[in-house]
């Protein structure tokens, strides 16, 4: 992991479920959405879930890669948000939802939201540094923590945390 990750935050599918079904739940009064733009790869399962509550079929994605495991590099755009989207609302993203599973440092919230700028951007998980550059998230966690997202673990033998413990 990355030096600058003091803390881990490990979340689990069940966890993750629930504050995706919060995400939309809050989204839920923002108005009628015409297209979802999930943010890839994370942001496929929370944009799953949101698309389903709120009822919205046209999903689109933005392939962006930042990340290599842990560490985060250059932001890399493999696929861009199809014309159609993008001539939503005149041509500037409104009426699109931006759904992510979390917001970092902020570097991929702001590549996507130059394609869309009036776009409402939503994530599950959100830190300080990348706060401003969303418009709804449900839980924040400090800029030190690595985010343990389900699809990234697997389940494995944990030691007590002291040796003479009782089970």
């Amino acid at each position: 992991m990355d030096e600058r990750y003091q803390q881990g935050f490990p979340v689990s599918w069940e966890q993750f479920h629930r504050d995706a079904r919060a995400l939309a739940w809050r989204l839920k009064g923002h108005g009628e959405w015409e297209a979802i733009v999930c943010i890839t790869r994370g942001g496929l399962v929370p944009a799953a879930v949101v698309a389903r509550e709120l009822g919205v079929r046209v999903i689109e994605t933005i392939c962006v890669a930042s990340y290599d495991y842990d560490k985060q590099g250059e932001i890399q755009v493999l696929k861009e948000v199809g014309s159609a989207i993008v001539e939503l609302g005149g041509g500037d993203g409104a009426g699109v939802l931006i759904v992510d599973d979390l917001v970092d440092t902020g570097k991929t919230a702001k590549v996507v939201r130059s394609r869309l700028p009036k776009a409402h951007f939503a994530t599950v998980y959100a830190k300080p540094a990348a706060v401003p550059l969303v418009d709804t998230f449900i839980t924040e966690v400090s800029q030190d923590t690595w985010i343990y997202l389900p699809w990234d673990m697997g389940l494995q033998f944990t030691p007590p945390l002291t040796e003479g413990s009782v089970a």
